[in-house]
């Protein structure tokens, strides 16, 4: 986990250029993720962190022409590659921090975070920021294409305990952060907790 927005930036800096084509294969499980999202047409949305902006097309197709999709993201290289992906087509991209969003309070109807948890400085605080700008009843999906273990091993290192992502942290985590769990799946081919916004 990062807790400096500097080392974020220089690490998806670094890695914004290729990021889409050292993950090919991802579409199908971004497009799977956001329809367990249950929007609907005219639904406003945020995408997390949304670096290149591989989830704001299946976003766009959920909520329709009359919906609104919003990426943000903390590094702008991320979000020039989504630019030259034709992405902006599809959300309004802005640089910004989940930390403090430029959005109005209870203004969307859910929120997508890809890969995201592991790079919030302070989870707890960071999920209470996502939750204010969700209504009641409000769906936050917290999304990665592999399960922890897979990652793990991609990565060359083992699942510990303190992982924010295993249930038995993400749960309280969560229900701290004025979210309920309502789904938890962690299998080799994805990751995904599904939270409502508590009223």
């Amino acid at each position: 986990m990062s807790d400096d927005h500097t080392h974020v930036q220089e690490f998806f800096s670094a890695r914004a250029a290729d990021w889409d084509s050292r993950f090919p294969d991802d579409g199908l499980a971004y497009a799977a993720a956001v329809a367990e999202l249950g929007l609907r047409a005219g639904d406003r949305v945020l995408d997390a962190g949304c670096g290149t902006g591989r989830a704001l097309p299946p976003l766009r197709a959920a909520v329709g022409p009359s919906g609104v999709v919003v990426g943000a993201d903390l590094t702008p290289a991320m979000l020039q590659a989504a630019v030259r992906a034709g992405r902006d087509r599809d959300g309004r991209l802005l640089l910004a921090d989940v930390a403090a969003l430029p959005l109005r309070s209870r203004s969307l109807d859910a929120v997508f975070g890809a890969g995201l948890i592991s790079h919030l400085p302070s989870p707890s605080e960071n999920l209470r920021e996502l939750a204010r700008v969700v209504r009641p009843g409000g769906v936050l999906a917290l999304f990665h294409p592999i399960g922890r273990a897979a990652l793990a091993a991609r990565q060359g290192r083992q699942v510990t305990p303190e992982d924010l992502r295993a249930e038995p942290n993400l749960r309280p985590l969560l229900s701290g952060s004025g979210w309920r769990m309502r789904s938890y799946v962690d299998e080799d081919d994805r990751f995904l907790a599904l939270a409502v916004r508590a009223d």
